[in-house]
């Protein structure tokens, strides 16, 4: 079972967790829809390259990471999104897609938006796009300790979109 790593890694520290199980879905957008979780509260994994090394840059969900703010917080000089190929093999417990952001378990840095840190929770896939897991990011950020930078954007209709629906 996928989650079975990260579920014992949980217990091992003594933290508090749900486990929300619910239908399949294969985005944040869906799986806030789903579960009735506020978007902003789903930790959204994207696998990326820094320099030619695989790490997770970890967003809300209704954000995209900004490789652009990232490369420049990092100091880095090269940054892309990385192919399934490049990242698939690193996480054979896992569905493709639904890697939880605990690169700690897999040996990866994991570079956090700063908005994740603004709410009490966050809520994560775990290991499979049928399960979701919810905890206090205070737990996460000490177990992982993610370098917080400020990563994650919305696209200009996505902004515009947010502005008609609060009007």
């Amino acid at each position: 079972m996928p989650t079975s790593r990260l579920k014992e890694y949980l217990d091992t520290n003594h933290i508090r967790y749900v486990t929300i199980t619910h239908s399949l879905a294969y985005t944040a957008g869906g799986i806030a829809q789903i579960t009735h979780i506020p978007g902003k509260l789903i930790a959204k994994t994207v696998m990326v390259v820094v320099d030619g090394l695989l790490a997770m840059a970890v967003v809300p969900g209704p954000m995209h990471v900004d490789l652009r703010a990232m490369k420049a917080a990092l100091g880095a000089e090269e940054i892309e999104i990385a192919s399934e190929r490049q990242f698939a093999h690193v996480f054979p417990d896992c569905e493709l897609g639904a890697m939880p952001p605990f690169g700690n378990l897999y040996n990866l840095p994991v570079y956090v938006d700063e908005e994740l840190t603004k709410d009490k929770e966050i809520a994560f896939n775990a290991g499979t796009h049928r399960e979701l897991i919810r905890l206090e990011y205070e737990d996460f950020g000490r177990l992982v300790a993610p370098q917080v930078l400020r990563i994650g954007t919305r696209t200009p209709a996505e902004l515009h979109a947010e502005s008609r629906r609060a009007s």
